[in-house]
């Protein structure tokens, strides 16, 4: 059984044949467990509204992946995204799915699209998928 996003919209956590797995709603991917809570999902707008808020008033790197439950490129790059967030425990990673947050995400015209965040300010994208490439971005701007 899984569970689906918490109150605090960090990723539902299951037990799946004695192997912790999680979930981000609405992909049905089973993905590798966050281990440092630096991993979330943005639901609506308001959230990620929220999540950018935090991110400009925050010193702390950021990224977030644009992505879309039917995108076949997105459900490949995602578990990696998950398996790097524990890479990277001291970046925010935050993954928006542009279907449930139509509004916010108006100016994303391909999926997956990574946009980097330090000291608050945009400061790189990346569009499309590439483990490698995703994780070099990662430590260039961590």
């Amino acid at each position: 059984m899984f569970l689906e996003l918490d109150a605090t919209h960090n990723l539902g956590v299951s037990r799946n044949g004695g192997h912790l797995k999680e979930r981000v709603r609405g992909t049905g991917l089973q993905l590798p467990v966050n281990r440092h809570g630096n991993l979330k999902s943005a639901s609506s707008d308001q959230k990620l509204l929220e999540f950018l808020r935090d991110i400009r008033v925050s010193k702390t790197p950021a990224v977030i992946n644009y992505g879309a439950s039917w995108c076949g490129v997105c459900s490949q790059i995602l578990p990696a995204f998950c398996q790097l967030s524990n890479n990277f425990p001291k970046q925010s990673f935050i993954y928006a799915d542009i279907d449930e947050c139509p509004e916010t995400t108006q100016h994303i015209r391909y999926t997956p699209t990574f946009h980097f965040y330090r000291d608050g300010e945009r400061v790189d994208e990346m569009f499309g998928a590439g483990e490698e490439r995703l994780h070099d971005r990662l430590w260039l701007h961590s």
